[in-house]
């Protein structure tokens, strides 16, 4: 009998390790694949003759992340990654919160709305904020008008204008798995909460953020990671004024052709987002137990 039983076991699982397949053989090509290449590049050197790549084991090309010159970008990318992805959680999470407290067509609507700015190339809705971002454009005239600046404030090709770009890119990435966590929350929880004689701060702040927690760190993984290693917003925005690693990793590349000291900028950016996301997930982790 127990033999009968590991039989259809072993038989109903094969199948659906069969559909799996397909997804690990898509990551292993277009992820492990080129990771392990950057990887191996990132020991070798580049031959000032013959302009080659020389196959080797150095640690030459990490040594030299020790210098301010790639210290900068690294650091304005954490902060500005940092304060991007905090002011977008800033501004999603009452714009998820109230979404979900939507319902029916309304609610679909909304949820449209958030969804729109990706129905459009991501480079062209990057140009389209150098016409609002300039010098002469609508935020630089609303500001002088307001009296809030100068009479030609600048903003682009500024830190300022990166990080407005990042938010505004990477905001419907916040909002949305903020909207799935609060959409879940049971609204007798919050009744219960009420009734007991909490006030309105103390339930949003004892029973919605504790519930809503899942959704803020998926919102901030998916907006800070990709923020931290940007190359096309500070690239249109930043011009050659403001870098980021993500341009000095390409400039490796593109420019340069130091293929390993590219790769090793590469894999200390991941070193440094893989050790974030770790240490996030261990205290969402104890947090949820708590």
């Amino acid at each position: 009998m127990r033999q009968h039983d590991g039989r259809r076991r072993q038989s109903a699982f094969q199948p659906r390790s069969l559909l799996a397949l397909p997804g690990f053989a898509w990551t292993g090509l277009f992820f492990a694949a080129p990771l392990l290449l950057l990887l191996v590049y990132s020991f070798g050197q580049i031959n000032i003759f013959t302009f080659q790549v020389d196959w080797g084991w150095t640690l030459d090309n990490y040594r030299r992340l020790d210098d301010q010159l790639y210290l900068d970008p690294i650091a304005r990318s954490l902060v500005l990654s940092v304060g991007a992805t905090l002011l977008c959680l800033l501004i999603g999470f009452p714009v998820a919160l109230w979404i979900s407290r939507l319902s029916g067509r309304a609610q679909t609507l909304a949820l449209v709305a958030v969804m729109i700015p990706f129905w459009s190339s991501f480079v062209v809705r990057t140009y389209a904020l150098v016409n609002l971002l300039g010098d002469k454009g609508p935020l630089a005239d609303i500001l002088s008008r307001l009296h809030l600046s100068s009479d030609s404030p600048e903003i682009l090709y500024t830190p300022t204008a990166i990080a407005i770009g990042i938010v505004y890119s990477y905001l419907p990435l916040m909002i949305l798995p903020l909207f799935v966590a609060l959409e879940r929350i049971d609204p007798s929880l919050l009744a219960a909460a009420s009734d007991l004689g909490a006030p309105g701060h103390r339930v949003f702040r004892r029973v919605v953020l504790p519930l809503a927690a899942p959704g803020i760190v998926a919102g901030c993984i998916l907006v800070g990671v990709p923020a931290t290693g940007e190359y096309t917003i500070p690239a249109i925005l930043g011009g050659d004024k403001t870098l980021m690693v993500g341009n000095v990793i390409a400039d490796q590349f593109l420019r340069v052709g130091d293929y390993p000291f590219g790769s090793a900028l590469a894999m200390a950016l991941m070193a440094v987002l893989t050790v974030i996301l770790l240490v996030t997930r261990g205290r969402l982790q104890r947090f949820e137990e708590a």
